[in-house]
């Protein structure tokens, strides 16, 4: 099925917005939102995509992608997270850096050339922001996450992964020091603004709770 970069970059959001997300579910104006479009535009892109058979959905109800559409964004993103590893281990990009080129470079149409791409990374199972890689047969392996703003104080956990990953947000990752699988403490936790002190390479930085809420960690014994 021949789709447009457009409904390509619908069907990928959608996989976020209703399966990698923690909410798990969306309707049209979260989609509109997460798209930075009109509820309007959107309704007119789904209404679209719907009669391709790839969306499922009752006007202003609740999204979902067909077994279709879930194939196809499977395959946009496994494109999209192996052109970020790619970039970034070989290329010299930046994780801040990746995401702008790989949403340029997920829409080309050539199997064997992501095929070969695999093969030359090695096959990972995730991208530099530390999110799952789709395998060549569509297989996903949902893994269910913890935000660092969900612990309490004096819990220890390991950065796993990002929620956000925009320029802005993971050039201020990178600039208070913290990387994947750095170990983190909840030192304490201000009623105030439910901002976190963290503690990280013998090191003190007070976050944001949103902050906190786009971080995703594991958390350890």
């Amino acid at each position: 099925m021949q789709l447009t970069k457009n409904e390509e970059d619908y069907l990928k959001a959608l996989f976020h917005l209703t399966i990698e997300s923690i909410e798990q579910k969306a309707g049209t104006n979260q989609l509109a939102d997460h798209l930075g479009l009109s509820p309007a535009s959107v309704n007119g892109m789904l209404k679209k995509l719907r009669e391709k058979g790839l969306v499922d959905y009752e006007k202003y109800g609740k999204l979902e992608l067909s077994d279709t559409g879930r194939a196809i964004a499977l395959r946009l993103i496994r494109k999209h997270r192996l052109w970020e590893t790619f970039l970034y281990q070989h290329l010299n990009f930046s994780w801040d850096e990746v995401h702008e080129v790989a949403e340029q470079l997920e829409h080309i149409q050539s199997i064997k050339l992501i095929q070969e791409l695999d093969r030359f990374l090695g096959n990972p199972k995730t991208d530099p922001h530390g999110d799952v890689i789709p395998t060549q047969d569509g297989v996903y392996e949902f893994q269910a996450k913890r935000t660092l703003a969900e612990l309490s104080e004096g819990s220890i956990c390991r950065l796993v992964s990002v929620k956000d990953s925009s320029v802005a947000f993971l050039k201020y990752v990178s600039q208070i020091g913290l990387a994947l699988s750095s170990t983190i403490k909840v030192s304490e936790i201000h009623d105030f603004d439910g901002s976190i002190m963290i503690t990280f390479d013998n090191k003190n930085v007070n976050v944001s709770k949103k902050f906190a809420e786009h971080i995703f960690v594991e958390v350890m014994d």
